[in-house]
């Protein structure tokens, strides 16, 4: 009996060996850089376990062998801790560093960014190309009340939801510009502000700009004049921006009829033109009143400031003089 039982041990030794050496190779293999050339984004739908997972990663060029993949992320204790979404899986990503990446949940996030300026339908327009978002808009919000910047979001967030932040988000930047506006504006309202803050932003792009122009609207509410704001027939010709005018106004376009039309209704339009950027917001809020009533691009993409008629008609004639239009 004793030799069997000597021989026993030796097979078995012999087998645990092996498997030791398997296991160890397995490890290796587990650990080694994969074959995946340059990044690649993947998905994991919900509800996938480690064999579709460990399936999905192999189709996908991730890993070389989904055995390794599943045996490996077994043991190693996260077989039922993958989390589903769209992960982005670096060059030669080892089995266990693309396990580690589904178990810390880190998937991709996306980028939009909403300029300053664009009227909601333009918006809209461009969350409806988004790529990775979910659902249809149902109701256009009303203009003026999303705030331009960038937005991150995941595969799976809803158009709606995205809509929901810029809304939240613009409410927030309002009532913190609110609070901190100059004492004494023609301003009846928050709305009323973000109107005017909507005309400061089509009006101009340069940043140092933007307040000084405001104070040039806000001395002429004081006032009681109209405001001839360009934007705001712009506004209406376009249809809110939901079509371009493909051309420059012309003397016609000032007198058409609209409670919109700046140069024939005293005061400020309805509703905002545009969703303003919060620099355009704090400018109407705290604009630069120098008692200008005045202004004309002056050929660079700035503009001629002037107190009166005189010196606006002017700067008026300089600029066409220097455009060679007599």
């Amino acid at each position: 009996m004793l030799p069997l039982v000597r021989k026993a041990a030796v097979w078995l030794g012999a087998v645990l060996l092996l498997a030791a050496i398997a296991a160890y190779a397995g490890w290796r293999d587990y650990a080694h850089p994969g074959p995946l050339a340059a990044a690649k984004v993947i998905v994991i739908p919900k509800g996938s376990g480690l064999h579709e997972v460990a399936t999905l990663l192999a189709e996908g060029g991730v890993i070389d062998n989904r055995w390794i993949f599943i045996a490996g992320t077994f043991f190693s204790g996260r077989g039922h801790t993958l989390r589903a979404g769209e992960y982005e899986f670096a060059a030669a990503i080892s089995p266990r560093g693309a396990a580690d990446l589904i178990d810390s949940g880190k998937v991709v996030r996306h980028k939009l960014t909403i300029p300053e300026g664009l009227t909601t339908a333009e918006i809209v327009a461009l969350i409806d190309a988004a790529p990775a978002l979910e659902g249809t808009i149902e109701a256009e919000p009303l203009e003026g009340t999303l705030l331009p910047d960038t937005y991150f979001y995941v595969l799976g967030n809803t158009r709606t939801e995205l809509l929901s932040r810029m809304h939240h988000a613009m409410e927030r930047a309002l009532a913190d510009a609110w609070t901190h506006r100059a004492p004494n504006l023609p301003l009846p309202s928050p709305a009323a502000a973000v109107t005017l803050a909507s005309i400061v932003e089509k009006e101009t792009a340069r940043p140092e700009e933007r307040a000084r122009i405001a104070g040039v609207y806000v001395e002429r509410l004081k006032l009681g004049m109209k405001l001839q704001a360009d934007p705001t027939v712009i506004y209406v010709l376009t249809k809110g921006g939901a079509q371009p005018l493909n051309r420059p106004l012309t003397h016609d376009d000032l007198s058409v009829p609209s409670p919109y039309n700046t140069y024939v209704e005293k005061g400020l339009p309805p509703t905002p033109i545009a969703n303003p950027g919060l620099a355009a917001l704090r400018a109407a809020l705290r604009p630069d009143d120098r008692g200008e009533l005045y202004f004309v691009a002056d050929g660079t993409g700035g503009h001629a400031f002037a107190k009166t008629l005189e010196e606006h008609n002017r700067n008026v004639a300089k600029l066409r003089s220097e455009q060679g239009g007599g």
